[in-house]
């Protein structure tokens, strides 16, 4: 599988070229173009039961999309939902990433759902995170560019809207960013702080700020 990611870091796209028989599954609605030579497969990833988890409880799509080249080789091209960039992964074991981020990957990866215990339960990313596991590529998308730090056998703090995925290796706990009252008019809310050795993948722009900055400028209807 050869792929190309252009635009980036703002509107990236990503172009994946497959040869005949090969697939990639990629999230619903994210197809922007493709070949007449690529066949387009729609199915619930993992049967009812495990295509309901993740979107009930992950914030994934029910259905994943797998696009195969059935006539020769062809390309697909394939983009998030918000601006933003898209990173790479030669995945061989596990990743862990927020709800949303997936959206693509080859044929053979899994994803499931990781409960993230009762530390997350005031973490503005939910309950759960993506546990993605397999051997071949993984595309994750972020609102934002997206750069990595990588720990070795030591502590980071993110804000918990920031983080796109982390690897194996890493444990993290959500808290507040100081005192009631930074956490309450600070801005900042709680963050994520994580430890061990292993690298974080961070988002320059948060979602949620975006969406605090927006909706009071929103027009009102009289």
């Amino acid at each position: 599988m050869r792929y190309e990611i252009t635009h980036r870091p703002s509107f990236s796209l990503l172009e994946v070229e497959l040869s005949q028989g090969e697939a990639i599954q990629a999230e619903a609605g994210a197809m922007v173009h493709m070949s007449p030579t690529i066949r387009i497969e729609t199915k619930a990833r993992g049967g009812v039961f495990g295509a309901l988890k993740r979107s009930v409880l992950g914030g994934e799509s029910f259905f994943v999309n797998v696009f195969r080249a059935v006539g020769g080789t062809g390309t697909v091209g394939l983009a998030p939902p918000y601006p933003g960039d898209i990173e790479v992964f030669e995945l061989d074991g596990t990743l862990y990433a927020q709800s949303g981020a997936f959206l693509a990957s080859s044929e053979n990866i899994d994803i499931d759902i990781k409960w993230g215990g009762a530390k997350t339960f005031f973490s503005r990313e939910g309950l759960f995170l993506l546990k993605i596991s397999g051997r071949g590529m993984v595309f994750l998308s972020s609102f934002g560019a997206i750069y990595k730090k990588e720990l070795r056998n030591e502590h980071f703090i993110i804000d918990t809207g920031h983080m796109v995925a982390f690897t194996e290796g890493l444990d993290f706990k959500v808290k507040r960013v100081g005192g009631l009252k930074s956490t309450l008019f600070s801005g900042e809310g709680l963050v994520a702080e994580f430890y061990g050795t292993g690298t974080v993948y961070i988002q320059t722009r948060s979602m949620d700020s975006f969406l605090s900055w927006l909706i009071p400028n929103l027009p009102i209807k009289d």
